[in-house]
């Protein structure tokens, strides 16, 4: 008869135990991974310290010394040296200028360090032989890197990017630094005009038909002389890509827009067009793609690039390791690099609500009895035995005959607690015989002419 609850009794314990284990468990890994963190990689794509082959640091071109160039700019107000590719718009820029004594000196690109050091210098030449005039301003043009004084100003659109790296045209910039240098640096520039044109069939098939044959194409005068391949599988996924390079295009034309045509010629394949250091994405997900590579490039290395007269293959593979970077950050919409499943991003922070559940059903397991207990059970075994013993000698005067059974089977429960009590028996089935002498008296209580003799009414009455 016993051998249930006591079943029941164990597995009630067993569980608080597995609990309390998977409690303490979930603290002590929960502390211990703290300051640990998951690292995921989606690839390997442009180390960051890359960026494009460094000019030779030999002179490749003469530049006269800073009192010389100081002398030219006396005499001159534009002067621009043997070599000089920046490219403006007079007229924009006299606009700009007004009336004030603004200098405009250009060099050519691939100066040492040496002769930028000397170039930055004519600044304070030309003031030194004006005896420091405050009203003077001198721009430095170095390649196509534009800057005056203490400030260096670049282009801040991909308009103005393709602009300076695809024709050398550097008028945005210009203005932009002498607006600033003359103290009216709030008003907006108006970007570079859209010199781009639809080619013509002629034009078009002369590209095409080379693309056909190798994927790539060099207009004479570009300096394009190989793709780097692995850096092109890797920034498109192995899928072929067809190159079109072309030489700076000058400045104040309409040059063919071939990104556009190429793309509608062989759609879905990636084709890059280079004019110049300009690099454009023309194939499927440009819209997603192509500007945020490209701001991204030119953002980095515009800076660089405009001093220096690099190769097409240095700046293209560059660029490549760009598109990769991009393409491994998942903006590409392509299936990302595999990578294996960690679970402590996924089991960290579960770990709290699992402690806190264990807890919960611990407290809970813990609880139970001890409120029912409370509630259903006030005293002890022994205490409970002699209230209901003092309670059947009291109402044992008041029972009449229709209560003596209720009576007499209340008797026989209370002997048999007495008895299970000098036995050893469990206390379960010792209060099981009082809940049902209990049972038997309250039947007597409620019958007798007298209140108060319930065992509930005679509990409250001892309590009080």
């Amino acid at each position: 008869m016993n051998s249930l609850p006591i079943r029941r009794s164990s597995i009630v314990g067993i569980v608080r135990v597995v609990l309390a284990v998977a409690a303490v468990a979930c603290v002590v890994f929960f502390v211990a991974a703290q300051g640990r963190g998951a690292q995921v990689t989606y690839g390997s794509g442009a180390a960051p310290e890359e960026s494009p082959s460094a000019p030779p640091e030999q002179p490749t071109v003469d530049l006269p010394s800073a009192p010389e160039m100081a002398a030219m700019l006396d005499e001159e107000p534009v002067v621009r040296l043997p070599g000089a590719v920046a490219a403006w718009d007079e007229e924009r820029v006299r606009q700009a200028i007004g009336d004030r004594d603004v200098r405009i000196i250009a060099a050519p690109p691939g100066l040492t360090k040496e002769q930028r050091s000397a170039f930055a210098e004519v600044d304070f030449e030309v003031r030194r032989d004006l005896e420091d005039d405050a009203d003077l301003t001198v721009l430095t043009i170095s390649g196509t890197r534009v800057s005056g004084g203490i400030y260096e100003v670049a282009p801040s659109t991909l308009d103005e990017w393709r602009a300076q790296f695809g024709r050398n045209d550097v008028t945005a910039p210009m203005i932009a630094l002498i607006n600033q240098l003359i103290g009216s640096g709030d008003e907006p520039v108006e970007g570079p005009a859209d010199e781009r044109r639809e080619p013509t069939p002629d034009e078009l098939e002369v590209v095409a038909e080379q693309l056909r044959e190798s994927g790539r194409f060099t207009a004479p005068g570009a300096s394009l002389t190989d793709v780097p391949a692995d850096a092109s599988a890797e920034a498109f996924g192995g899928v072929p890509a067809m190159y079109a390079a072309f030489p700076v295009q000058p400045a104040g034309e309409r040059v063919p827009d071939y990104g556009p045509a190429l793309a509608r010629l062989f759609p879905e394949t990636a084709i890059v067009v280079l004019y110049g250091s300009w690099i454009e994405y023309h194939g499927p997900h440009a819209a997603d793609f192509a500007e945020v590579a490209a701001a991204g490039y030119y953002a980095q290395y515009g800076s660089v690039l405009a001093r220096g007269p690099y190769p097409q293959d240095d700046v293209l593979r560059v660029y490549l390791r760009q598109v990769a970077s991009v393409r491994y950050a998942g903006l590409f919409d392509r299936p990302l690099p595999y990578t294996p499943f960690d679970p402590l991003s996924v089991t960290l922070p579960a770990l709290p609500w699992i402690f806190a559940g264990c807890a919960a059903l611990l407290l809970a397991l813990s609880a139970r009895p001890l409120l029912r207990r409370t509630a259903a059970r006030p005293l002890g075994t022994a205490g409970r035995l002699g209230e209901l013993s003092a309670l059947a000698v009291e109402v044992s005067g008041l029972t009449e005959k229709a209560q003596d059974p209720a009576f007499a089977r209340a008797i026989v429960h209370l002997r048999a607690a007495r008895d299970a009590i000098a036995g050893g028996l469990p206390d379960r089935h010792v209060h099981r015989l009082l809940d049902h002498a209990a049972e038997e008296l309250d039947r007597v209580g409620r019958a007798v002419p007298v209140d108060g003799y319930r065992p509930a009414d005679n509990l409250r009455r001892q309590r009080a």
